[in-house]
């Protein structure tokens, strides 16, 4: 089935409203779960300085603000089309003519098991045109003094699939972002991450790096050091007021790039860790 010819079930620019929200705290550290819209952070407070651009800042378009889980796969699938065993599959196509960002991040989840500074949150991946393969996702949220961690899990169901993680924060505009990435995707001209790597360009950035050293943003007196364990990273620092960058376990337009596949109940993790400090150094 050709992707032109499916419907697409959720608009990616379409509002979001953020519905009823399950706040965490810790300390100095706060952070506001959404879970009816796409299981995403509304927000992140570290000691009064709020971090991501939330529904109300602007425009809320789905995948415009807050901090989402991609899955079960991150950044664009050219055309919605890719190939598995042999096989064409098509998904609907929701940004520019490309199907972007999973199914998981327009869809409500479910909260499982909240605390006053920790919640787990999952969601049953459909099994129609939309995504035939199904599968479940879970995520869960750790405030542990001056970090929050963010941890990510796909599982396929009684089929294999293909899969790619990935968070996707929308920070506020920081004063300096320090980044040094190893290589690049280069990107073509629909906007799609191709092969080889290469050397980083200048930014502005909109982009699938491989880096392996520190990742930080500056605003005012605070620091949050970025850590997660993968070495891809998409940066997208090109809008005025805020700055994305993403961890994610394959590049963009991955199940044609680098196609990784989970037998019948394997899983794929992705751990996400904040850190915040003084700008100083010393710790916040």
């Amino acid at each position: 089935m050709a992707a032109d010819r499916l419907s697409p079930r959720d608009d990616a620019l379409a509002p979001m409203p953020a519905g009823p929200l399950h706040w965490l705290r810790a300390g100095r550290l706060q952070v506001a779960l959404a879970p009816d819209a796409g299981g995403r952070l509304a927000q992140i407070r570290f000691d009064g300085m709020d971090w991501l651009v939330g529904p109300d800042d602007g425009w809320p378009a789905t995948i415009a603000w807050g901090c989402y889980p991609m899955v079960p796969w991150a950044g664009r699938l050219r055309g919605g089309h890719f190939d598995l065993a042999g096989a064409s599959h098509a998904v609907p196509v929701n940004f520019g003519g490309h199907a972007i960002h999973g199914v998981g991040f327009s869809r409500a989840w479910q909260i499982d098991a909240p605390d006053a500074n920790r919640a787990e949150m999952s969601l049953v991946l459909p099994q129609d045109d939309y995504w035939r393969f199904g599968g479940t996702a879970t995520q869960s949220v750790c405030i542990e003094g001056d970090r929050l961690l963010l941890r990510l899990a796909v599982q396929a169901g009684k089929q294999a699939m293909p899969a790619v993680l990935g968070w996707h924060p929308w920070f506020r505009k920081p004063d300096r972002l320090v980044f040094e990435p190893e290589a690049m995707y280069p990107r073509d001209a629909e906007g799609i991450a191709t092969l080889p790597r290469i050397p980083p360009s200048p930014g502005p950035w909109d982009d699938c790096f491989v880096a392996g050293g520190e990742i930080a943003l500056h605003r005012a007196d605070q620091v949050l050091q970025l850590r997660a364990d993968t070495d891809h990273w998409v940066v997208y620092d090109g809008a005025a007021h805020s700055t994305c960058v993403e961890p994610q376990t394959g590049p963009p337009d991955a199940f044609t790039l680098a196609p990784r596949v989970l037998s019948p109940g394997q899983r794929l993790h992705l751990t996400f860790e904040l850190a915040w400090q003084r700008g100083e150094g010393r710790a916040a």
